[in-house]
């Protein structure tokens, strides 16, 4: 069992520990043990109990049940939990602003015990009507889970574009010659919700296309929604629908190219009064560039094809324009074991510089993120001079000094002016006090843009894809607070967030806002979510010559030390 799975368990047994009001020492427990195996690179699975216990954090008790996780994929008292606790009711620890201890008064005084119940109590008022609760509560509750509902069947782009290889890999393998993958996926959205392909076949000969797919293991056919030119279904484990579209040889450059752009893209007239759409499927063509050249229109990258902007952004750009992971010279917004990354900052820094970067950005939480070891003023002295022992080591690769400060509930950052100066860059992020209104987020973000010591503002609106909206905010004047203030906005780049949206990097440029693609990585292999940060970064037309970690060390070292 991976160590994300044991860790997902054990905190679920803490949780529902709290849920049944048991020993607040047994919760604290589990949920210490989880934290601690967050800061564990070692597969767990690899490592016997005596091993486990000697880890940092562990008990021979915990290392145990790791073992019969390991082993069995549960362990006697999860069962037991499990068995006390409806599975509407398990499910309800998910749901955003829901702890276990109100989870218990809705599931006892209110006999709910299933998603559904409880979005039938929200409309009714009478979550609002208990002790503890209220109607903002309730209202957030209810569009959690209306968000839940929206987000059921999506995935985010890194599962999406696993799941979609997977089908494309298997079309091939059985003997489809040409095939591509279209849609959103294609488009790199954020977040999909379907899978989508498009094969060519010979002769028209669907039924034996149809049959190849039927055979093909981890596939399901929906009976219902498929047809003659269309195979749909699912794959094992996924409520993603999944879509081969099957098209004779010489329709599927049209074809594919019409399955790779929004319909307002397609909208777009061309030269002859015609539109891109029927100029694609009007007649053979070779490549998607030809397309385009019998419309009279440029060329854009599938990324941009959303009928937005990209017609604009392409009479003052090139496609070379655009950035690409080749120009990022450094990594910035990285986590070491010195708060709750998994791996040491030296294995950090040399694990960038053997992927080819020029320099690293170390910036661990800060003090008031006491649940991810934020670092008091003493460990931030002990960090910087074992940096500038890394510095000597690994020159003329450069490590940088930075913090990941919190933004406060007022704004202010998280340290007073004598650290704040200390640190070579400062990334300031909010992390808590998600429930603000939009004027009230707007201006706490706004405060920390305008502190002289916040150099990059880290995931603008604090989202969870498919897990938690971001908090409102107002857009516009955060990013004009940042050009006044000199301020890099971040796009992070953990598919987890993939924050600030690509729909504002047009704005972001317009006003001459740079961007730092940052990978946020708690652990060596998150250092490659670089490439999900470009995926979003290209989609709104992002340019080389507008991006900070596009910049040479030597003029970063000029720009970012304070």
């Amino acid at each position: 069992m991976q160590n994300t799975e044991i860790i997902r368990l054990l905190e679920l047994t803490a949780r529902l520990l709290e849920l049944n009001d048991e020993n607040p020492f047994k919760v604290r427990n589990y949920a210490n043990t989880a934290l601690a195996l967050e800061r564990v690179s070692e597969p767990l699975e690899n490592l016997n109990a005596e091993q486990i216990a000697q880890l940092d954090g562990l008990s021979k008790g915990m290392a145990d049940k790791i073992m019969l996780l390991n082993t069995e994929g549960t362990f006697p008292e999860l069962r037991q939990l499990l068995g006390q606790v409806p599975a509407g009711v398990v499910e309800m620890l998910d749901i955003k602003g829901l702890g276990p201890k109100k989870i218990r008064t809705l599931w006892k005084d209110l006999g709910i015990e299933t998603l559904d119940e409880l979005l039938a109590a929200c409309a009714d008022n009478r979550v609002a009507a208990l002790k503890g609760f209220g109607e903002k509560t309730q209202d957030n509750i209810r569009q959690a889970l209306l968000f839940r509902q929206a987000a059921a069947s999506k995935l985010r782009f890194d599962d999406a574009s696993v799941l979609s290889d997977f089908v494309f890999n298997e079309l091939k393998n059985a003997g489809f010659d040409t095939v591509c993958l279209t849609g959103q996926v294609a488009q790199c959205s954020e977040a999909v919700d379907k899978i989508q392909l498009v094969a060519a076949i010979e002769n028209n000969d669907v039924q034996k296309a149809h049959e190849s797919v039927n055979r093909m293991e981890r596939l399901k056919r929906d009976d219902q929604a498929s047809g003659p030119f269309a195979w749909r279904g699912y794959t094992d484990g996924t409520a993603t629908p999944v879509e081969i579209l099957f098209v004779p040889p010489q329709r599927f450059v049209g074809q594919a190219f019409v399955h790779t752009a929004a319909p307002a893209h397609l909208a777009k007239t061309a030269q002859n009064g015609q539109t891109l759409l029927q100029v694609a499927t009007s007649e053979t063509h070779q490549d998607e560039e030809q397309i385009y050249a019998k419309a009279g229109l440029p060329y854009i990258v599938p990324e941009m094809r959303e009928g937005v902007l990209e017609f604009d952004w392409v009479q003052k750009h090139q496609e070379a324009d655009l950035v690409k992971l080749a120009d990022l010279k450094g990594v910035l917004h990285n986590h070491s074991t010195y708060s709750d990354g998994k791996h040491t900052l030296e294995e950090m820094a040399r694990y960038c510089q053997s992927l080819g970067y020029e320099y690293f950005g170390i910036t661990d939480h800060s003090k008031s993120a006491f649940y991810a070891n934020g670092l008091v003023e003493d460990r931030i002295r002990q960090q910087h001079a074992e940096i500038d022992e890394l510095n000597r080591k690994l020159a003329p690769f450069r490590v940088f000094k930075g913090i990941e400060s919190d933004i406060l509930t007022d704004g202010s950052l998280d340290y007073d002016e004598d650290v704040l100066k200390t640190f070579d860059f400062v990334i300031a992020s909010v992390h808590s006090g998600l429930g603000m209104d939009e004027e009230k987020a707007t201006k706490r973000l706004i405060r920390a843009v305008e502190n002289p010591y916040t150099t990059i503002l880290g995931h603008l609106t604090g989202r969870l894809l498919l897990r938690r909206e971001g908090y409102p905010v107002d857009h516009r004047k955060v990013i004009d607070a940042c050009v006044a203030n000199g301020v890099i906005i971040e796009i992070n780049a953990s598919p987890w967030r993939l924050d600030i949206g690509w729909q504002w990097l047009p704005y972001c440029m317009e006003k001459g806002v740079m961007i730092s693609i940052n990978p946020d990585a708690h652990e060596k292999n998150g250092i490659h979510d670089m490439v999900y940060g470009v995926n979003v970064a290209r989609k709104g037309g992002l340019i080389r010559a507008m991006t900070f970690n596009a910049l040479p060390l030597a003029e970063v070292e000029k720009r970012l030390v304070v």
